[in-house]
């Protein structure tokens, strides 16, 4: 172990954190001194009058609750909760067996980064994607209804799907990296001694239907031990192009706080995705684990390597595609490459090494600035002035600088430790700029007390002006890695199903087609829910049959959710108007089971309420 390098990370840690916890006080201090105009001008900023609409749609990713989470701006008031990896009662989502399957037998997810579609760089509205970092998956949720629509994976060969989702301008991709290496295809045992040259990481491109939305791996290339954090696809002058930062580039073992921290620079890998598509084509891969690979010692062109500031996070693309923003948390500064720097770099193979076959770029061949932003960058968003905004997590702020000329000309403190920031559409081509929300790790008791585990932080600034103002504080469930702001008139979701929305195969909308059916120890109930009873209202079944009820909603009428709640058999369903849903269970419990609406729904919800009979074996 080089120990002049270990002695100058650790003391450089110890510092920041003190420089934080200082900063921290100071932005306790600093709260206190808010003038009444202060306050005044930022409630009016947020406030939407009852009836009015919020301007924004914020989609916040839930972290280990596995949820989405959708809030306005810029009144920051929580509209929704959307379940995606996770089973949500309030919704009925994963009791009914469309949705039980989808999750595929898991009981949670680590929801980090959404992605909504795009056309032409600019959001469309139509999907929202989410990766699950925990359990290698990602899925799709249709903004239409605001409904988990797929979840595709685990993904083979990929451990910890952290690095997605991103998607290319026109949502031909999804972009997906694994965060641990491991020996591949899973399964493979390799000691971890070993780690260097027997483990590998992957970066991942889902392959996205244009018209469905419907997701499938394209294909995968193998990458040296490396963690791989988070990406962004090319736009404009880089578009074909995929990057993804990685960190502990030693190939280090044991505690990484120290092992991994012992070079100057980690990367960001840069794919083409053109070359990789050809070599796809042209058979240039091999499959593991069930998938297409392509290893780079074997395809020249498919990975460079971008030298970038220790233990990089974010990697973000402007606007115009034309800089590379590379941030290190180890360090004060972050990097704007410049991708014809790159592309010229590459061609007259002005390299500085290797990684595994991978070739290193010269990093004062492809920089155009290091921009001295502060303690702990993080991540960058832009406006559309040509600003890019970068979150400081030890310094617990955001710096506002300059696009070319590369001046820091703000910076506001946050609370407290902030990850990621969201500005309004402010990863697109076409930034709308106005606000931005900073994504918080820690609350610090900037609300009533709940105890020991406190909520996030998020906190709205109004950005339109030569300085930065804090608008408002939220406190959102755990635990927000991630954010996308769009206008709301871009999305158009429905207010209900009509019958020909309604594709199920056992729908049906009049109640002389209710009824029961066995077919040996299998009863099919086809059930309508209708303010305010069910039909049937009653179901007579055997103990241990296997019974299946398809319940249609046939509310037309906005707001007229209906629910099935089973007693003592762990069901909850909540069906919209107009939607049908499958419920299957063994009816292992002998005796009277009331089943009822869990959606209030009319003056007599109260009556709507059936029985399931289950007759002794």
């Amino acid at each position: 172990m080089n120990r002049k390098f270990e002695a100058k990370w650790v003391l450089l840690i110890c510092g920041l954190f003190l420089v934080s916890l200082t900063l921290l006080s100071d932005g306790c201090k600093k709260k206190a001194g808010v003038t009444r105009g202060e306050a005044a001008e930022a409630a009016l900023a947020t406030y939407v009058a009852p009836g009015d609409m919020d301007e924004y749609y914020l989609f916040y990713s839930g972290g280990q609750s596995g949820n989405v989470y959708v809030a306005g701006v810029p009144s920051m008031r929580h509209i929704a909760t959307i379940p995606v990896f996770t089973p949500y009662p309030g919704t009925g989502y994963g009791f009914d067996k469309e949705t039980k399957e989808m999750l595929g037998g898991f009981s949670w997810g680590d929801a980090h980064h959404p992605a909504i579609s795009e056309t032409n760089g600019d959001y469309d509205g139509r999907w929202l994607f989410i990766n699950d970092n925990a359990n290698n998956r990602v899925a799709r949720i249709d903004l239409r209804d605001f409904k988990t629509r797929q979840i595709l994976g685990p993904l083979p060969n990929v451990s910890g799907n952290h690095g997605s989702t991103f998607l290319t301008p026109n949502s031909e991709y999804l972009l997906a990296a694994s965060r641990f290496s491991i020996p591949l295809p899973k399964g493979t045992y390799a000691p971890v001694e070993q780690y260097a040259t027997a483990y590998h990481g992957v970066v991942s491109v889902v392959a996205i239907d244009p018209k469905t939305g419907q997701m499938s791996l394209g294909w995968q290339i193998l990458m040296p031990p490396f963690d791989f954090d988070l990406g962004d696809a090319g736009k404009g002058a880089s578009n074909g192009w995929a990057f993804w930062t990685s960190y502990n580039t030693e190939r280090a073992i044991g505690k990484l706080e120290v092992t991994s921290t012992q070079k100057d620079r980690d990367y960001i890998a840069a794919v083409n995705l053109k070359t990789a598509e050809q070599a796809i084509q042209q058979g240039k891969f091999k499959m593991l684990g069930g998938a297409k690979v392509i290893d780079p010692k074997e395809v020249p062109g498919v990975v460079y390597l971008i030298p970038c500031s220790k233990s990089p996070h974010g990697v973000d693309v402007s606007p115009d595609g034309k800089y590379i923003i590379g941030s290190g948390k180890l360090q004060s500064i972050t990097t704007a490459f410049n991708m014809e720097k790159i592309l010229t770099a590459i061609q007259a193979k002005n390299f500085t090494g290797q990684e595994d076959g991978i070739p290193v770029l010269n990093y004062d061949a492809i920089k155009d600035a290091e921009v001295n932003v502060g303690l702990g960058p993080l991540h960058t968003q832009f406006d559309n002035q040509g600003y890019a905004y970068t979150s400081l997590f030890v310094e617990s702020a955001i710096a506002k600088w300059k696009l070319g000329t590369w001046e820091v000309v703000d910076k506001i403190p946050v609370s407290y430790n902030i990850g990621h920031l969201a500005a309004a559409e402010g990863d697109t081509t076409h930034p709308l700029g106005k606000y931005l929300v900073a994504l918080n790790k820690l609350s610090h008791g900037r609300h009533l007390s709940v105890g020991p585990s406190q909520p996030e932080s998020s906190q709205l600034i109004d950005i339109t002006g030569e300085k930065m103002k804090l608008l408002y504080d939220a406190f959102t469930e755990p635990e927000p890695h991630y954010a996308e702001m769009i206008k709301a008139d871009k999305l158009k979701p429905i207010e209900v199903y009509t019958q020909a929305d309604n594709k199920h195969p056992q729908a049906i909308w009049d109640e002389k087609d209710a009824k029961a059916e066995r077919s040996g120890n299998h009863v099919t109930v086809k059930m309508i829910a209708v303010r305010s009873h069910f039909e049937p209202w009653k179901v007579e079944v055997n103990q241990g049959d296997t019974v299946t009820i398809h319940l249609t909603n046939i509310e037309q009428t906005t707001d007229e959710l209906h629910g099935f709640g089973l007693n003592e058999y762990n069901i909850n369903v909540v069906v919209d108007p107009g939607e049908t849903k499958t419920i299957e269970f063994v009816a292992n419990k002998a005796g009277v089971f009331p089943y009822y609406c869990t959606n209030f729904c009319s003056a007599l919800h109260q009556e709507m309420q059936g029985y399931l009979l289950v007759k002794p074996k």
